[in-house]
């Protein structure tokens, strides 16, 4: 089920909701448990079995653990949690993996394995991702197991943050899954910012991922339409990722939980360090505390930084897809980011302009790479893009798109940037401003409601980019 569909705006949410706010407090969270599933099982109701199997053996280890630990059985407890982890990153490589590394295994030892076509079930790399960081915040002595087995299944599956992040700790939201409070603002916030969220996904990526489809279905190809292929792409990533954040964090505010931010206008960043400082960055968290400070973090030799900067990257490539494209695009960064740390961070701290261009630039070839799985085909558009490939500069069909596309992709630029943030911002510093919001302000979100809807009444199957991953 997707959050922009008819079905769930208009059927799931308010059905659940309304079981929600009229069962006791103490019911709130088998309530919850209850519709996550049923969103879970509404489209893969045969991979609910993994989903439940996930939350069994996360709660049970994380006791074990847990009991060793203050027993003072430390390799029991290290054992237990490598067991954990085994079991956990062994599903997701079954279903993830295993066909890429059959095809690799094919290519290398020119065998003829049969590919098996495992279907990927959604969300499992993001809930994968939470079980590890429970149990290891758990050996860890960071946080406490759950001891009821309803409230822990509720902070895995929960049905807002379940197939697409943000990626919560356990420890962010611990007490928020045992006493949480529902007031009119909360609810209020959550509204505004899933209304948001849904704006951006229907009136914005999806109109972006129309033009990137018609580019990669055009025959007459012009440098100008790689350039405005590249930066669509680029626009699109962000606001569906971004988009599907804000509902889900949205959500998360309706129910009384305060989900991690994951976006924090990722554009305006003067480097590629700030770059993923801002960008998904739950997800950056995750690798920081699990596997770049554990191997030693930046307090190494500089050969030894390099290193742990290249498994990190390596990783953070490969948790998006079963393909070298994905590798590559993280092994791409991880050379970005070494050369930021040996000299580049220091001339872009002097001259912010020349580090904000070289980001937005190198950004830009990043989802070249990431989009296109054929590695020669995305080499291919890199260098179309600097003229190679004996393509014309500007064709009409390229001029014919940037009209029919200019306003969105402008809209696009300035949504990525907090501009409107700041012109909100300056209008409440008026006398009247917090009249007018109060006044406008529902106005715009129930607009942008109606015209969403009636782009999801008028459209089919818009799904989010990253339910690939």
């Amino acid at each position: 089920m997707l959050f922009s569909s008819i079905t769930f705006l208009y059927y799931f949410i308010p059905a659940v909701m309304l079981i929600y706010f009229i069962v006791p407090k103490k019911m709130k969270n088998t309530a919850l448990l209850l519709s996550s599933l049923f969103f879970y099982g509404w489209g893969e109701p045969r991979y609910l079995i993994i989903m439940v199997s996930a939350i069994i053996a996360g709660y049970f280890f994380g006791r074990l653990i847990e009991y060793f630990r203050r027993s003072n059985k430390h390799k029991t407890a290290k054992f237990s949690l490598a067991v954990s982890l085994l079991f956990s990153f062994g599903m997701l490589v079954i279903f993830k993996y295993t066909d890429f590394f059959i095809a690799n295994l094919n290519f290398t030892a020119h065998l003829s394995l049969p590919i098996l076509n495992i279907a990927l079930p959604i969300g499992i790399s993001f809930y994968t991702f939470q079980t590890a960081s429970y149990c290891i915040d758990i050996y860890r002595g960071d946080t406490e197991a759950q001891k009821n087995f309803i409230t822990y299944g509720t902070y895995i599956s929960m049905f807002p943050q379940l197939v697409a992040g943000p990626i919560v700790r356990y420890s962010e939201i611990s007490h928020q899954l045992e006493n949480r409070s529902l007031n009119l603002d909360s609810i209020s916030a959550g509204i505004r910012r899933f209304i948001i969220g849904l704006s951006k996904k229907v009136l914005i990526a999806n109109t972006l991922a129309e033009l990137t489809g018609a580019f990669k279905a055009a025959e007459d190809r012009s440098v100008l339409f790689v350039w405005i292929y590249a930066f669509a792409y680029a626009f699109y990533v962000y606001f569906d990722f971004s988009g599907y954040s804000d509902m889900a964090i949205g959500l998360g505010k309706i129910l009384g939980f305060d989900f991690p931010e994951n976006f924090d206008y990722p554009y305006i960043s003067r480097s590629i360090t700030e770059f993923w400082r801002r960008w998904h960055m739950t997800l950056g968290r995750w690798f920081r505390s699990y596997l770049y400070i554990p191997l030693g973090g930046n307090r190494v030799s500089k050969f030894r930084l390099a290193v742990n900067i290249f498994i990190v990257w390596f990783a953070t490539g490969f948790w998006h897809g079963a393909a070298w494209n994905f590798i590559i695009w993280g092994l791409f960064f991880a050379v970005l980011l070494i050369i930021e740390k040996l000299f580049l961070l220091k001339i872009f701290q002097k001259v912010s302009w020349i580090g904000h261009v070289y980001t937005c630039f190198f950004v830009l070839v990043s989802f070249v790479i990431f989009d296109n799985t054929s590695i020669k085909e995305g080499i291919g558009l890199l260098g179309n893009m600097f003229g190679f490939g004996n393509l014309p500069f500007v064709t009409s069909e390229s001029l014919y798109y940037l009209k029919s596309y200019g306003v969105i992709l402008a809209l696009a630029a300035i949504g990525s940037a907090p501009i409107v943030k700041k012109i909100i911002k300056a209008i409440k510093n008026h006398r009247a401003g917090e009249v007018f919001l109060s006044i406008a302000e529902p106005l715009v979100l129930a607009l942008l409601l109606l015209t969403v809807t009636a782009f999801l009444v008028d459209k089919s199957f818009n799904p989010f980019l990253y339910f690939r991953f």
